[in-house]
């Protein structure tokens, strides 16, 4: 979102910062007691106890060639052809290893996926050893070198943030080395070591939530707010997924790289495995939820303090909506992004429509996806109803009273003068937003007759509170004069006091 969150929110009664420290406290230690608990202690998953392939770094220095030699007749009765290209040998400078600065012949790489280089590439060797003779052994070439490139790419990316960010960029990423911090050394070592991956993902998942967003946001009451609504959120979520596969009888096998993974670890649950993912791939769009509703009604209760828990909640749902339209098609499209090829190959094949979308590796992207946005939006009004009880909570009907009736000043003053001309007669303004009240009672604005209600009132106040003011004179745009409310920077009714 583009709402600037740096200016500091009013401070929080202690009455309310002795609960949500009594409700925050205790999930953190609970959360910390879990992690320690499913810790992983023998060391992580085994390995395979072969030797691995050499791999060498290398530069190449030539290229050559030729042509393709003819291959032996086919037994389906072909007759003979050409080996598919190109053919040839790289010469390579070898860098690191027993042949260090010598230079070796390899192959032109061919096949699928096989790396195309030319002369000065940066290439990574795997040295081969013929088993009957162990002493002859030959170079090929695997990959291109990716280490400096995406070093000078981390590099931008960190440099943009902290540019645009600045301390709150810095902040952010700190908390990006948490997250990875938490995945490589709880998350997938648990998962690995053959834990339960649901209770795993859980654990991790509010781990990284609580690192995060206090040390992104700093410890506030608005914070705290979108902590209690992410993990509320999440526990839902997990609910949801676990009551989605069941229906669905998804087994966790419906991706090739789930199928390689279960021949390589027998000991893995590619189901909870599932529900792992859809728990955790949540999180990061959930975060960004909560935190907005929470400052969204933050914003609304310092622009205009008269504004009572039902209204905040009903100004800020309206973000929520607007927020969650958007969101939804950010989940469906970044689930068939990053599943692109299968899609792709799915669209040839030649079995009814129905019977693709209710294939395994379908309908476990579609119960990602649908349980993923239901989780979305229950964060809305759950963070959204807990935003607005704890910004209320610390003004007395006092401060309430006072509020409103300086905001029915400000709207009285205005009513005053845009609904009259330069020669003191009432305009049709005025007349609109007025009729006869019972005898002897006056007038009754619009806002409060049967045609308006109290829905009119609630949107005239959620306006006035997010415009940062009411325009004053029955004059031109140009010449009408805005009113911020007291306390409050005023440029064009922004919040930030850079202005």
């Amino acid at each position: 979102m583009g709402a600037d969150h740096n200016r500091p929110a009013p401070p929080t009664p202690p009455g309310v910062r002795r609960v949500l420290v009594a409700t925050v406290v205790p999930l953190f230690v609970i959360t910390v007691i879990a992690a320690a608990v499913l810790w992983p202690r023998d060391g992580g998953p085994e390995v395979d106890g072969s030797s691995p392939v050499p791999r060498y770094h290398g530069t190449v220095t030539r290229v050559v060639t030729e042509e393709c030699p003819p291959q032996p007749e086919t037994p389906e009765g072909g007759g003979p052809g050409v080996a598919d290209g190109p053919c040839g040998t790289v010469t390579v400078r070898v860098e690191q290893g027993p042949d260090a600065g010598q230079q070796v012949e390899t192959p032109i790489p061919t096949g699928p996926g096989a790396p195309t280089v030319a002369v000065d590439d940066r290439i990574v060797l795997v040295k081969l050893t013929d088993p009957a003779d162990p002493a002859a052994s030959a170079y090929n070439i695997a990959e291109h070198q990716r280490g400096t490139p995406l070093i000078w790419l981390a590099v931008v990316f960190a440099l943009a943030i902290v540019a645009f960010g600045r301390w709150r960029g810095v902040a952010a990423l700190a908390g990006l080395a948490a997250t990875f911090a938490i995945l490589l050394t709880f998350v997938l070592p648990g998962i690995g070591a053959g834990g339960s991956p649901l209770p795993i993902a859980v654990v991790g998942s509010a781990l990284i939530m609580f690192v995060v967003l206090y040390l992104t946001h700093g410890v506030t009451a608005q914070t705290s707010v979108a902590v209690l609504g992410t993990l509320g959120s999440l526990v839902l979520t997990g609910l949801l997924g676990t009551l989605a596969t069941a229906a669905t009888h998804l087994t966790g096998y419906g991706s090739e790289d789930a199928t390689t993974l279960s021949m390589f670890r027998g000991d893995v649950d590619l189901h909870g495995l599932l529900l792992a993912g859809i728990i955790i791939g949540s999180l990061g769009v959930l975060d960004d939820v909560t935190v907005t509703q929470a400052a969204t009604v933050t914003e609304l209760a310092h622009a205009n303090p008269g504004l009572s828990r039902l209204q905040l909640y009903r100004a800020a749902t309206r973000v929520g909506r607007a927020h969650i339209a958007s969101t939804v098609n950010t989940i469906v499209l970044a689930y068939a992004g990053a599943s692109l090829p299968l899609l792709l190959l799915l669209t040839a094949d030649s079995r009814p429509v129905t019977e693709i979308l209710t294939s395994e590796f379908l309908a476990q992207e579609i119960v990602r996806s649908a349980v993923a946005t239901l989780g979305l939006i229950a964060a809305v009004p759950l963070t959204t109803g807990l935003a607005a009880v704890v910004t209320a909570a610390g003004r007395t009907a006092a401060e309430r009273t006072a509020a409103g009736r300086t905001a029915a000043g400000r709207n009285a003053a205005g009513h005053s003068t845009a609904g009259h001309t330069g020669t003191g007669h009432p305009t049709a303004g005025h007349a609109a937003a007025t009729r006869p009240g019972p005898a002897g009672g006056g007038d009754v604005p619009a806002a409060r007759t049967r045609g308006g209600g109290r829905r009119t009132a609630d949107r005239d106040l959620a306006l006035e509170a997010l415009g940062g003011g009411r325009a004053v004179g029955g004059f031109p745009d140009d010449q009408a004069t805005t009113h911020p409310p007291a306390g409050r920077p005023h440029r064009e009714g922004g919040t930030d006091t850079a202005w």
